[in-house]
């Protein structure tokens, strides 16, 4: 059987060899290729040979392959003989390619005849057929039966070619009936349409692939016709309650086909309303061919949905219907029957050593009805609780049916204020409109006696939830706990089993929110103290930044700010820093941490405007608040008021200074702001004649004085005689001569240092003295003056002259220059000289010796600035405004010698 299959594939090989060399002779090509338009299977080897005809031009030697336009390596050639060549490639990749056989003889026959000594063939890949997997066939329900139309699908082959796809065949036999039906496709799907739907017969289907590499079947279906029968759902589903019965409602329907085509069974399952958390009724406790169901175990006063599908009732036969419309309703109300969930918040309260509770209650779990009000009753050990009931006190619950059913949210019961030395017990039950639910309590011990809370509390995020994890105190007693979490959008709590150590928060917790959690461990009802934390969900980047403004007055160079915290609900996470920014042209920043609100900016430059900024991070990113600018002082506090206290301390100490040096300079600064005059007074003069100079000199111009005259009255004139009377207005033109100036400036005689000249007879000038020096004159008269009485003895009328700086000079104490007495005893005089201050000398060297006559026993020294020239004696006044003659008085009476 091998060797006749190898005869037939030679001489299908000759025949296509000698086919391929006829159509090349007849074409005119010398180079032809065999196999003509193979298809490949791919991930096999495809050998193709090269045969040189009608020519001895080429040999096997002269050709080469090209694939795709690339020449194929030597070692995949196989020379056959020398008119024939053969290569061999892989079949890898599935895209169609053109393979070539060339020669590359250097000959004028083949260059001119270049298009014949070229060929190629196209190469088709394709993979073999593969078994259909998973034949399915189904036949629907229209109407009242069962469609004619079957609808078969397979698995799809897993490798194929576009080029050369595989063609499906599907084949549908009634057996009883000898009837066959085929349709062919490329697709994994076909329709076979039969007669009419064959009822309680068996068939036959099977699906065929093929292509030109090869065929296969897959496995053939035997079953009666239901086996493939899909029926409608069942129709006129309706749910109904009964008043009696508050955990049950009762399933009524329509069969979808009659009962003489198909027997059916039946699934249902419900849910409370708006769940997707089925629940299925078990298919065993549901009896065949029923058109009726009650549901049992259901909670009182809770909506349900329920639906119901149907099939065929043989075992294995048939497809399950889609699920029937929704159908809803409410069971009936009935008495709860599990306890209030009964909760405390406690809070410091107003006065001081006691707490304010705050009760909360959510409804039953199984309230099995509206709860209408909650009976509340407080016992305490010490019976001093305000706002606290000793006896039952009924409580209104005024949620509304929509907030209480599918949430459970709380009811605040009672607001009271408990002592931290007193304990109470508060119960509770929740009263619908059948009845009261068993009893809840909650002890509330004395602060000081709270038990030990859990320990290593830790929250984490595990998806969409809080994980809690906690190890349990050291007492043994634990009964249960209490989980509670308090945000932004209230307080929630639930409850875990006494040996829970971690658990989840199943209550609705929003991203970006603060919580604070709580774990309390229950004692037999009585509260421990809790565990907290703070958590979020995820965090995010703050809403908002901190609001800043300056603490006081700025300083010099630095200034202290502070800042808000963020409000919780604006924070979106935990505040990881803050960072402070400042400029004032050139930026700088300080990163503090979160838990500081208040910040000393310093090293800033004096009377500069900065504008800060407080930016807040979380592990999400920051957010910048709102700028605030302040300029710094000038000055430091105090600097003013130490430049004040310096200057003022520098200025006393200068004065003081000033004050030490005045004191102990004292002499030097008289002498050159207050010439030292003497006081004639105290001094002792010499007399000396107006007509007999003692001691005539040469005037000298730069010691020469100004003389004024002063009138003075003598004896009323009665004892002078005419003689003297003369010689005194002769010498008074002599004075009047120069002037009636001294040598002070500024006097009442009038100030010109001027030259004056003597008061002798002859003219001669007694030389006046520097210009430091002071000139004196006084009167010593024998008669009294202005009508005082003078001595017995006559006296004779002298004239006394000082022009000497020292208070006693010592010629002063020379008698023998006096006068001798009783010479001029008979003179009198209507005129007296009146000397003025003359300029002081600055030599003193060059003052004039002065013959100093004996002074009378009684004499008046007059300085000579009081004078005022071309008065009367009685008429001249003193620069004080004071009258000559309030001097008088100390002329006092002549005494005789």
């Amino acid at each position: 059987m091998a060797a006749m299959s190898m005869g037939r594939l030679q001489l299908l090989a000759l025949l296509a060899y000698l086919f391929s060399a006829s159509s090349s002779a007849e074409s005119g090509s010398h180079l032809v290729i065999t196999p003509q338009s193979p298809v490949l299977q791919m991930g096999t080897n495809f050998t193709a040979t090269c045969v040189i005809i009608g020519t001895t031009e080429a040999t096997a030697d002269d050709l080469y392959w090209n694939l795709s336009q690339t020449v194929i390596p030597n070692n995949q050639y196989t020379k056959i003989n020398e008119s024939a060549l053969s290569v061999t490639i892989p079949v890898n990749n599935e895209k169609l390619e053109w393979l070539f056989c060339h020669c590359n003889k250097q000959s004028t026959y083949v260059f001119l005849n270049k298009g014949k000594f070229i060929h190629g063939i196209h190469l088709r890949k394709a993979y073999v057929p593969e078994k259909p997997k998973n034949l399915t066939c189904i036949a629907v329900q229209e109407q009242r039966y069962i469609s004619k139309d079957f609808k078969c699908s397979w698995e799809p082959a897993e490798h194929h070619t576009k080029e050369m796809p595989t063609t499906y065949t599907l084949h549908v036999e009634v057996i009883n009936d000898n009837q066959a039906y085929i349709v062919s496709t490329e697709e994994n799907s076909a329709t076979v349409t039969i007669d009419s739907f064959p009822h309680h017969m068996e068939l036959e289907i099977w699906v065929v692939a093929h292509n030109q590499l090869g065929t296969l079947e897959s496995e053939h279906l035997k079953q009666d016709g239901s086996w493939f029968v899909k029926t409608n759902p069942p129709s006129r589903v309706e749910i109904l309650s009964e008043e009696k019965f508050p955990t049950s409602l009762l399933m009524n329907w329509s069969q979808p086909i009659p009962k003489e085509y198909l027997v059916l069974k039946y699934q249902i399952r419900y849910c409370l309303y708006g769940s997707h958390s089925w629940s299925s009724v078990p298919v065993v406790d549901i009896a065949e061919d029923i058109q009726s169901f009650r549901l049992q175990n259901l909670q009182p006063d809770n909506v349900y949905t329920a639906q119901v599908r149907c099939k065929n009732a043989k075992k294995g036969h048939g497809y399950w219907s889609s699920w029937s419309a929704n159908v809803t309703n409410k069971t009936p109300e009935d008495r709860p029957t599990s306890k209030p969930d009964l909760w405390n918040i406690i809070t410091e309260g107003e006065r001081g050593k006691e707490r304010q509770v705050t009760l909360f209650c959510k409804n039953p779990v199984f309230s099995n009805g509206r709860i209408t009000s909650f009976k509340v009753k407080i016992q305490a050990r010490k019976e001093n609780i305000r706002n606290g009931s000793m006896s039952w006190e009924s409580i209104p619950v005024n949620r509304s049916e929509a907030d209480s059913v599918p949430s459970r949210m709380f009811t605040v019961l009672k607001r009271i204020t408990l002592s931290d030395n007193n304990s109470a017990r508060v119960y509770v039950t929740a009263i619908n409109s059948v009845g009261e639910s068993p009893q809840a309590s909650l002890g509330i011990p004395e602060k000081a006696l709270e038990l030990n809370p859990v320990e290593e509390l830790n929250v984490r995020t595990q998806g969409d939830q809080l994980l809690l994890k906690w190890n349990p105190p050291n007492n043994t007693a634990v009964t249960e706990y209490v989980v509670e979490w308090v945000g932004s959008n209230g307080i929630d709590w639930q409850r875990e089993t006494k040996n829970t150590q971690q658990t989840t928060i199943k209550g609705n917790i929003d991203k970006f929110v603060c919580y604070n959690i709580s774990v309390y461990p229950i004692y037999s009802g009585w509260t421990g103290k809790p565990a907290r934390l703070e958590a979020f969900l995820e965090e995010g980047v703050p809403l908002e930044g901190p609001s800043v403004r300056l603490s006081g007055n700025t300083g010099r160079n630095e200034a202290k700010i502070v800042w808000n915290e963020i409000p919780q609900d604006r924070r979106q996470g935990f505040i990881t820093n803050y960072t402070i920014f400042y400029s004032s042209g050139t930026e700088g920043k300080i990163t503090v941490p979160a838990s500081v609100t208040s910040y000393v900016l310093t090293s800033l430059s004096a009377n500069t405007k900065y504008d800060i900024w407080i930016r807040a991070s979380t592990v999400r990113g920051s957010t910048d608040g709102a700028n605030h600018s302040f300029t710094t002082q000038k000055y430091a506090p105090g600097e003013i008021e130490m430049i004040v206290i310096g200057v003022s301390l520098g200025f006393i100490f200068v004065v003081l200074i000033t004050m030490l040096l005045c004191i102990y300079k004292k002499d030097l600064i008289k002498k050159n702001f207050w010439p030292w005059i003497p006081n004639p007074r105290k001094s002792t003069i010499g007399n000396w004649s107006p007509d007999y100079p003692l001691k005539p000199e040469t005037p000298k111009e730069s010691r020469l004085s100004g003389i004024s005259v002063l009138d003075a009255d003598v004896g009323d004139g009665k004892s002078v005689s005419e003689e003297d009377k003369a010689s005194l207005a002769l010498k008074k033109d002599k004075y009047l001569s120069e002037e009636h100036s001294s040598g002070i400036g500024g006097s009442s005689c009038m100030s010109s240092p001027r030259q004056s000249v003597s008061d002798s007879d002859e003219g001669a000038d007694i030389a006046d003295t520097t210009a430091s020096t002071v000139q004196y004159s006084s009167v010593v008269a024998s008669n009294g003056y202005k009508g005082q009485t003078p001595s017995v003895q006559p006296q004779q009328l002298m004239f006394s002259r000082s022009e000497s700086t020292q208070p006693l000079l010592d010629s002063e104490e020379n008698a023998e220059l006096l006068v001798p007495e009783g010479s001029r005893a008979s003179q009198a005089f209507s005129r007296l000289p009146c000397f003025t201050h003359s300029a002081w000398n600055q030599d003193s060297a060059s003052l004039p010796e002065l013959s100093q006559l004996e002074m009378e026993p009684q004499e008046v020294m007059l300085p000579l600035d009081l004078c005022q020239s071309g008065e009367d004696n009685e008429q001249k006044t003193l620069r004080d405004g004071q009258s000559l003659s309030s001097y008088m008085p100390q002329l006092g009476g002549y005494r005789p010698q």
